[in-house]
């Protein structure tokens, strides 16, 4: 037994200095304090990167497939009036929506940016609940009333009740409504007097749209467009001049829900524009992307990244009108971000390193200076010292 406790004495890399050969110096202590010091420094901050989360960034390829995208959007136009303001969308896949309403938010502003009015399908005279006749015929006994759509109606049971009833039987058609007089809704709500009493504001349109995963574009126009033979045009009877100063700006524009570390470059975004009928083109790229926080809740949502274009539009035409048209594309590579701690066998193994590090140097360091102050003391004892 005494053997192997023997050899066992002989492995010990630690070889302890009998305390009476110890010699404690000013030097040491000073540095064995600084060296202390530096120590607990390293040491709190190896804590709080342990304590505090890491974001783990991946990149893969897309190959989701048939899904849809919420577009979130809050936009101020302080030259157009918000009868006037339309919204559409479409995409390469063939599908299009014309004056968008549903989701959608409307804030009359006066020039000095406060809201007049805020709704929710917009600025219009609410329906009437006795239009004056059905399809031009007498109403016959416990017959409901039913207002003429004046040639656009699909069926026979086709009600036309407000003015934009009439309006949106037209557009369906591929018509264009030129003279409003004509229309007994519209007079009797005074759809003109309306339009000329919103004369000089602006508008502030908020909400969200739904569309398929795949490229495509949504725009603002001064206008309720309508489709006829794959071409869009704007409805003449809200083209009540020719001229249209489309300056905005983006106060929200995002691509899916929200997650930390998004950075929307649009996000306060504005065109200052007093030329007439501009047509501003933002080119967006959009990035899919997951984010997962340190309880495991994941959020599926998109970065963007975007170039802009604006041009002077000298004639309206079907191919070429004013308003702000954000056309968008997807990548195909999806970026995925992950919070997760540090390990704790890391977060050990940086502790030992700072330990055995700072002991190190420190050792090196006090070594360095009391053979020097031993040589200094040696020659001035010697007299080789001044």
């Amino acid at each position: 037994m005494n053997t192997i406790v023997n050899k066992l004495k002989n492995l010990d890399a630690y070889p302890k200095i009998n305390e009476d050969f110890y010699n404690r110096t000013l030097s040491g202590g000073i540095i064995t304090l600084v060296s202390s010091f530096v120590m607990f420094l390293l040491f709190f901050s190896e804590f709080r990167s342990y304590w505090h989360t890491v974001t783990e960034t991946k990149l893969l390829v897309d190959t989701s497939r048939g899904e849809s995208l919420r577009i979130n959007f809050d936009i101020t136009f302080p030259a157009i009036r918000c009868s006037l303001l339309s919204l559409d969308a479409m995409d390469i896949s063939g599908e299009q929506h014309l004056d968008i309403r549903h989701d959608i938010t409307k804030k009359r502003i006066n020039p000095n940016g406060d809201v007049i009015e805020a709704r929710q399908e917009g600025i219009g005279a609410p329906k009437i609940e006795k239009p004056l006749q059905r399809h031009g015929g007498r109403l016959e006994h416990n017959e409901i009333y039913c207002g003429s759509c004046y040639g656009a109606e699909m069926s026979d049971d086709d009600c036309c009740n407000s003015c934009d009833d009439v309006r949106e039987a037209y557009r369906r058609k591929g018509w264009a409504v030129t003279n409003v007089d004509l229309i007994d809704q519209c007079k009797r709500e005074g759809f003109v007097q309306k339009i000329k009493d919103e004369e000089g504001e602006g508008c502030n349109i908020n909400g969200s749209l739904e569309v398929n995963k795949v490229a495509g574009n949504f725009h603002f126009v001064p206008g309720k467009s309508f489709h006829q033979s794959n071409l869009q045009f704007l409805g003449l009877l809200d083209l009540q001049t020719d001229q249209y100063n489309i300056s905005h700006r983006i106060n929200r524009l995002a691509f899916g829900e929200y997650f930390p570390g998004v950075v929307n470059p649009l996000d306060g975004a504005q065109l200052i524009h007093n030329s007439p009928n501009g047509m501003q083109q933002y080119f967006i790229k959009v990035v899919p992307t997951i984010y997962t926080d340190i309880r495991g809740r994941t959020v599926q949502s998109n970065q963007y990244s975007v170039t802009e274009h604006f041009k002077q539009v000298e004639v309206i035409s079907p191919n070429s009108h004013p308003g702000v048209f954000f056309v968008y594309d997807f990548s195909p590579i999806k970026v995925t971000f992950k919070e997760e701690h540090i390990s704790f066998l890391q977060f050990l193994t940086s502790v030992c390193a700072i330990v055995g590090g700072i002991f190190t140097i420190a050792g090196i360091a006090d070594s360095f200076v009391y053979h020097g102050q031993k040589a200094m003391k040696k020659k001035v004892e010697l007299g080789k010292y001044r």
